[in-house]
């Protein structure tokens, strides 16, 4: 356990990548003996005046190591050191991937194949179902498939319930300590993840702040982790857009489902396509075969022509087949039931393929 604290407080230092850190241990030769060297002998061998290196900020990087390692044991939360065989190898070719990964859950972080699939917070149902049907198909299609998002509205938390609704692991990049999960609407989804084979991961401790910047900073954990990042709708700035130009850094292949042009959550992925920074897909196989990606063999299966509804779930498909798209509270109402039981009926009902998610608590049918 010493050493796991050594560790979380090396990678807590401000600025501290994996080069930076392999330089320094080179020299002092391990986490433990870079907080025993005084100030003057840090500064000898990096020759830098940063105050990263005083003795007060690394007696408090050890301090907060200490605490955040009580969490993680009371939360079992799982560290991965860069040097780990768990952690990804492809994030680990990137310039700024972190020292550390804070995760939970069991999945493969270096699985044969892995697809990051981001987009808007207000994705439209031609976005969503476009989500859907390349999720599907690659599940179908792939062996050994991990999709990758970020767990935020719109098309992340779509690409994590398809990929929980074809029985593929998915992992969730989140922006804060995995103490709490933001945004708390997405808890169910989270536990889905890691119930079904998946993992959510941060680079953050539990103790840290959840500020703005974090979430960009996060897409490089997104992009870096993944072969390909898949663009599903963007308006003309945003994260997605950060998260195709990370990719893009790291040489990693972009693709943009393309739409409309006059459509305001279609411009930064025509735009992608347009720059010949993404390649423009419509379907699962594109993306294979752009990969030159082997398909597992076709195994027939029995297709759900008429899935089935529990009560609660019947009541709200035909309140939402009367009445078009609706406000999560008015389908409670319209359906007799309380909020919290309407929800999490509507969150089935999505895994299901029946209902999409709108913006703004809206859903509308999707038979």
């Amino acid at each position: 356990m010493q050493e796991l604290r050594y560790k979380i407080a090396f990678a807590s230092i401000s600025g501290m990548g994996i080069d930076l850190a392999k330089r320094l241990l080179d020299v002092v030769g391990n986490e433990e003996q870079f907080f025993s060297y005084s100030e003057e002998e840090i500064k000898t061998i990096t020759g830098g005046r940063s105050r990263v290196y005083k003795s007060d900020y690394r007696r408090k990087q050890l301090e907060r190591a200490e605490r955040e390692l009580d969490t993680l044991i009371q939360k079992n939360i799982t560290p991965i050191y860069y040097t780990d065989d768990r952690y990804p190898a492809r994030l680990k070719e990137a310039c700024d991937a972190p020292l550390i990964l804070y995760t939970t859950g069991n999945c493969n972080l270096n699985a044969a194949h892995i697809v990051s699939i981001v987009g808007t917070r207000h994705a439209t149902s031609y976005g969503q179902r476009m989500c859907g049907d390349i999720v599907g198909q690659l599940a179908e299609k792939i062996d050994d498939l991990v999709i990758v998002s970020g767990l935020a509205y719109g098309i992340d938390i779509a690409a994590h319930r398809a990929a929980l609704h074809n029985n593929t692991p998915t992992v969730a990049v989140m922006a804060r300590g995995l103490n709490k999960v933001y945004p708390a609407e997405h808890r169910t989804d989270a536990a889905n993840i890691v119930r079904q084979g998946g993992m959510c991961v941060t680079d953050y401790m539990c103790q840290d702040e959840l500020h703005r910047g974090n979430f960009l900073a996060r897409n490089r954990i997104i992009a870096g982790m993944a072969d390909c990042t898949v663009v599903i709708e963007s308006a003309a700035t945003g994260g997605a857009l950060v998260t195709a130009s990370l990719a893009l850094s790291y040489d990693r292949d972009v693709f943009a489902v393309p739409g409309r042009v006059n459509d305001e959550f279609s411009r930064g992925c025509n735009r992608l396509i347009h720059n010949n920074q993404a390649l423009s897909i419509a379907s699962g196989d594109d993306i294979i075969n752009a990969m030159s990606w082997e398909t597992k063999e076709s195994v027939p299966r029995q297709m759900e022509i008429f899935p089935t509804f529990t009560a609660e779930e019947q009541r709200i498909v035909d309140v939402l087949k009367q009445n078009g798209d609706m406000h999560i509270n008015a389908i409670a109402s319209q359906a007799g039931l309380p909020v919290h039981r309407a929800m999490s009926a509507v969150m089935e009902l999505e895994c299901k393929g029946a209902v999409l998610s709108l913006p703004g608590s809206r859903y509308a049918i999707n038979l």
